[in-house]
């Protein structure tokens, strides 16, 4: 294998698929990039085996070939090279070796047999969509820090992509939940997703995709099957297991008979929040808002530390009400919402309350009550 290509191609690929690859492997292959030198050029490939990311690169290819090396090093050496460099990369003298030059720089790194790698067969994929790369990465943003991490329940570690019918309209919706908050984001469902099955998309395949979606003019084509996901962007394609679990019916968590309204400005209501915080313990983090007409009192006490209190003007009219939230939490939502004011519907002390930016917004979230 001989090839030549610009340090940035390459690195811009690198840059996407060696994250992929876990630090710790007890399958050695499984820590090294698949390097395919031919005629369409340098194509990279990297997986986990859960998880498969795909790029090709523009490329002169002198000598047709494979191998592979190190994901991590590799890199590393790429990253450290001299911008605007030329990266030179050959087969070494030496049996399963490959040499890699810019200028006057020279390294050699142990190859393992291409034959050797894996590769994560999708099968058939019969739903296939395209969707707006700035639509997919908003379903992403608005629900991936609801995300669970306790994976005992590894149904809710991923985020739940369905389409629904509401009203004659189909829409595509992605739901997160952690058991403490939940987070749901629709819109418009695109072409060709009507039918398509409930999927769990797992963490680490939506941090990857999110990654891949840095053009906002760009666009995603979505595959999907019953068990895996392929999703590409320009010259990466990316494929993954699904998680094969049952996502809990979300919708008998949402409350529908929340009559406490609460209009509040979501700057100056996040910054007050910040700021009371401030005093929390990290096991605790509770802040408790008191809510009386044309007012809120936010409340934190910490036996160890002291306590503070800061009072807003809100619109509220219904009857006074405390009740207790997680503040980081609280902060989470108030940094999704897109609106200068936030909509908080609550009912009692110990029922979920929602939040939305305005009544019938596209996304929703809903946030369990602390005791305090």
């Amino acid at each position: 294998m001989r090839a030549t290509l610009e340090r940035a191609a390459l690195l811009k690929a690198l840059a996407h698929v060696h994250r992929v690859v876990e630090r710790r492997n007890t399958i050695p292959i499984l820590a090294n990039v698949l390097l395919r030198a031919g005629d369409g050029g340098l194509k990279l490939q990297a997986t986990d085996l859960d998880l498969e990311i795909v790029e090709t690169t523009p490329a002169e290819v002198t000598q047709p070939g494979a191998t592979t090396v190190p994901a991590h090093t590799f890199y590393d050496i790429v990253r450290k090279l001299p911008d605007g460099s030329q990266v030179s990369l050959e087969m070494g003298g030496e049996r399963g070796t490959l040499v890699i030059r810019a200028g006057r720089s020279r390294f050699t790194l142990q190859t393992l047999p291409d034959s050797d790698f894996p590769d994560l067969a999708a099968g058939e994929l019969p739903v296939r969509f395209e969707i707006a790369s700035a639509d997919l990465r908003r379903l992403i943003d608005k629900t991936q820090f609801a995300i669970s991490n306790e994976e005992t329940r590894y149904y809710l570690n991923g985020i739940y992509l369905h389409v629904v019918e509401q009203g004659g309209v189909s829409l595509l919706r992605a739901v997160a939940t952690d058991g403490h908050r939940l987070a749901r984001v629709e819109m418009p469902a695109p072409a060709g997703a009507k039918g398509m099955p409930g999927v769990i998309v797992p963490r680490k395949t939506v941090a990857e995709v999110q990654r891949l979606l840095e053009d906002p003019e760009g666009q995603a084509a979505v595959e999907l099957s019953p068990t895996k996901i392929r999703v590409s962007v320009g010259d990466v394609v990316l494929t993954s297991k699904l998680i094969d679990g049952t996502f809990p019916d979300y919708n008998r968590v949402i409350p529908t008979g929340n009559d406490k309204r609460l209009t509040v400005d979501r700057s100056e209501f996040s910054s007050a929040v910040d700021r009371v915080s401030t005093i929390s313990s990290e096991r605790g983090r509770a802040v408790k808002l008191s809510l009386g007409e044309g007012r809120l009192v936010l409340t934190v006490t910490n036996p160890d530390s002291g306590n503070a209190t800061e009072e807003i003007e809100v619109d509220y009219d219904a009857d006074p009400i405390d009740i207790g939230f997680n503040s980081r939490y609280l902060l989470d939502i108030a940094g999704q919402l897109e609106g200068d004011t936030a909509l908080i519907r609550l009912a009692d002390p110990g029922s979920p309350t929602l939040v939305q930016d305005r009544d019938d917004a596209p996304a929703l979230y809903v946030l369990m009550p602390m005791r305090v």
